[in-house]
């Protein structure tokens, strides 16, 4: 849910979803209602993960739109591992490969490595993120004032609907269309302009 979050695509492939549980055939751009089922999805991904990182992790964020009741989203649960320190990051890849997440680099995105997922397991994008990391505090700064303000939790639903449908082949320009939306919450939750923009440079790399 942040700026960058062009996470599934590599090899500037738009048609296709890598990075979930192998390539996966995807020609649209699709934005589901909320699904009821969302967070109890996310609960068994975090017991098996846990499993992997408990003498690693901080927490186990369940983060983007489907952490958000009744947004809709791209059925794609989002979980972010948290550790201590950027020096814990190894250790936990480490523990990650053990349980079959391979690791992908950031993707361009700062502080937040990202994983391909074992095959088998419900469609999830996972994340490792050190406790103080900007792209951490974008996750979970997002994600808490949608939970906190469903007017504007009903307004984003209704803009990636209009997005969806007018880009739905077009992953990059449905992208876009979220930024001014999503940069207004992260200016409103106490963001400094330096780090906005910092955030706005990330995603403009991808």
């Amino acid at each position: 849910m942040e700026f960058g979050a062009r996470g599934p695509r590599v090899d500037a492939a738009t048609g296709e979803i890598r990075g979930l549980n192998g390539p996966t055939a995807m020609p649209e751009v699709v934005v589901v209602a909320w699904d009821p089922a969302w967070p109890a999805r996310f609960e068994a991904l975090r017991s098996r993960v846990c499993d992997a990182v408990r003498d690693v992790a901080v927490a186990i964020e369940h983060v983007g739109s489907t952490a958000v009741a009744g947004l809709a989203s791209k059925p794609i649960i989002d979980m972010t591992v948290v550790v201590a320190a950027r020096a814990d990051v190894p250790a936990a890849i480490e523990c990650l490969a053990r349980v079959g997440y391979r690791h992908r680099g950031d993707l361009g995105i700062a502080g937040r490595e990202a994983f391909h997922a074992p095959a088998g397991l419900p469609a999830h994008r996972l994340y490792v993120c050190a406790q103080d990391s900007i792209a951490l505090a974008n996750h979970l700064a997002v994600r808490d004032w949608l939970r906190s303000h469903p007017d504007d939790a009903r307004a984003y639903g209704a803009l990636k609907r209009r997005l969806a449908a007018q880009f739905r082949d077009d992953i990059d320009a449905y992208v876009d269309g979220k930024t001014e939306f999503l940069a207004a919450i992260l200016a409103n939750s106490g963001f400094a302009p330096d780090v906005l923009a910092e955030i706005a440079a990330a995603n403009m790399k991808l």
